[in-house]
């Protein structure tokens, strides 16, 4: 009873690459944040990618292809998992500071997906603070980067917008249907051949009566 009462959403994927055309030798730490009625039973929570440089082409790309795998249970969608990236690099004072955050839900349905995550920085409230966090090299940055992933206070967070992440997700899904969500698209209903003869009858049924009003 106990099996047929939860789902299972099963995540394979990577962190591929980012764009952040400014900086260098930058790294992710990822985390998933998700509802109190989700488990993780398999896989890794959180994690962090090695340092990597920027590619030397036009693309100017940063490229990780670190693996993401894990599976989650719960008894209901509410709460559903999301992805959340913090990227970080040295600034010219040899300190770790924050390159950008961002967060994504994981896909809702089962397949392939490549996914994009726009990715920000907090900004100071004022050119003073600006320049004092430059000067000692304490930028403004999340005590806690998954909290990105809530809507709480976010509204008086100043941020900038800074580079993006390339995501792949493969999503597989067992027992949705049981607890009766349907996370499978709906087909694109094709007509039958008795309904496409129909079809061409009115047609042409139409046409002969434009034919006669001429």
């Amino acid at each position: 009873m106990a099996g047929q009462s939860v789902f299972l959403v099963m995540l394979s994927g990577q962190i591929e690459s980012g764009f952040f055309p400014e900086f260098d030798d930058i790294y992710c730490k990822y985390s998933f944040v998700y509802g109190q009625d989700w488990v993780i039973t398999s896989g890794l929570e959180e994690g962090i990618t090695q340092i990597t440089k920027k590619s030397q082409d036009e693309r100017q790309l940063f490229v990780w292809n670190f693996p993401l795998e894990v599976t989650f249970k719960s008894s209901n969608p509410y709460g559903w998992p999301q992805l959340v990236v913090s990227v970080y690099g040295m600034d010219v004072f040899g300190s770790e500071v924050v390159r950008g955050y961002g967060a994504i839900h994981v896909p809702v349905s089962p397949g392939s997906h490549q996914r994009v995550l726009p990715m920000f920085v907090p900004e100071s409230s004022s050119k003073l603070q600006k320049f004092t966090s430059w000067i000692m090299g304490r930028r403004p940055e999340f005590v806690d980067p998954r909290v990105v992933a809530q809507g709480e206070g976010r509204e008086v967070t100043r941020v900038r917008s800074q580079g993006n992440i390339s995501v792949t997700f493969n999503v597989i899904m067992r027992d949705m249907k049981k607890l009766g969500y349907d996370s499978v698209p709906s087909e694109v209903s094709v007509p039958s051949h008795m309904t496409q003869q129909a079809l061409a009858s009115v047609s042409a049924a139409a046409e002969s009566a434009r034919n006669i009003k001429t």
